[in-house]
């Protein structure tokens, strides 16, 4: 691959900022029209633990935004003022997200000799062709992919034409500002990890994968804008559900993507509680809610949990 080639990659859109849209698309066709906000009230989707020496605000990312969702929220805007240190899931900056498309990309592609229609199913490859038609794109932009990494693309095209971008996403907003205002950054992981994640699935899993997104293709506008309408009326028990009916069809990508994340990224937020500096953690929403989230792994751990 070309330094032109991921270059332009990077240009059109962050491939690590889809897992959050990947990982609910699939329950699209199951949760369409169930999108009224009852008892959600006022919140962010912002929590907080406050202790004698200092506070832990917990703000959960949407990956990908647009323009219209800013201005955030007063109690958003006062959890970052308030805080020295910022921790993000990984290192967005263009720097690092290049490293780590030089790294994986071999991952993601066939050598020579191997193109996708030998790996998949004659009729996951015929419903691709139609959805390449549809979209006015090549087969030849895809035979060269893997299934992952073609289902990661077709996602990412089609929110990029609907108007979202990582430009605006919760997450890349919050790294740039805290670059211009000097604030200490830490990073709970980094992209090459993020990548492999998607990377390792199976054949049987990567065509899995593939096949439902093409189905859940037609609905991507409703819900998109039906879990930042989650995010911004801070209704997490919503995009709970949403997730819950999703993973019951991939329950090894919920474990790897979220479950065994969280633990670990649980260790890292305790030792941050007590500090002298008031700290702001920002992860993608749906590490933050559910049974497995981090915000019930640190309760159990005893610690007591706000929301703004």
């Amino acid at each position: 691959m070309t330094k032109t080639y991921f270059s332009n990659q990077l240009k059109s859109y962050r491939l690590f900022v889809f897992i959050f849209f990947l990982i609910v698309l699939s329950c699209a066709t199951h949760v369409k029209g169930q999108a009224t906000d009852q008892g959600s009230g006022q919140k962010s989707f912002l929590w907080s633990i406050e202790t004698t020496k200092n506070t832990v605000y917990l703000l959960g990312s949407i990956h990908l935004m647009k323009p219209d969702a800013y201005p955030l929220s007063s109690e958003i805007e006062k959890a970052y003022l308030d805080s020295k240190l910022i921790v993000f899931e990984a290192d967005i900056s263009p720097k690092q997200q290049f490293a780590a498309l030089q790294k994986v990309g071999t991952k993601g592609f066939y050598m020579k000799g191997q193109n996708l229609s030998q790996n998949i199913s004659a009729k996951t490859y015929v419903l691709l062709k139609q959805r390449a038609a549809k979209a006015g794109m090549s087969m030849s932009q895809f035979d060269s992919l893997k299934p992952w990494l073609c289902a990661v693309t077709l996602v990412g095209q089609e929110l990029v034409r609907l108007g979202f971008s990582p430009q605006y996403g919760i997450d890349a907003h919050f790294f740039n500002r805290a670059k211009q205002d000097k604030k200490k950054l830490v990073f709970l992981e980094d992209l090459e990890y993020q990548f492999n994640m998607l990377a390792r699935m199976n054949i049987r899993e990567q065509e899995s994968f593939l096949t439902q997104t093409l189905k859940d293709l037609a609905v991507v506008e409703t819900m998109a804008s039906d879990m930042v309408r989650f995010w911004k009326s801070g209704n997490a028990q919503k995009l709970n559900s949403i997730l819950k009916t999703s993973f019951k069809r991939h329950p090894e990508i919920y474990d790897s993507l979220l479950v065994q994340r969280n633990k670990r990224w649980v260790a890292d937020i305790e030792k941050l509680i007590m500090q002298q500096n008031n700290v702001l953690v920002i992860v993608g929403a749906a590490h933050l809610v559910g049974t497995d989230g981090v915000l019930a792994l640190l309760r159990q751990k005893g610690y007591v949990i706000q929301q703004k």
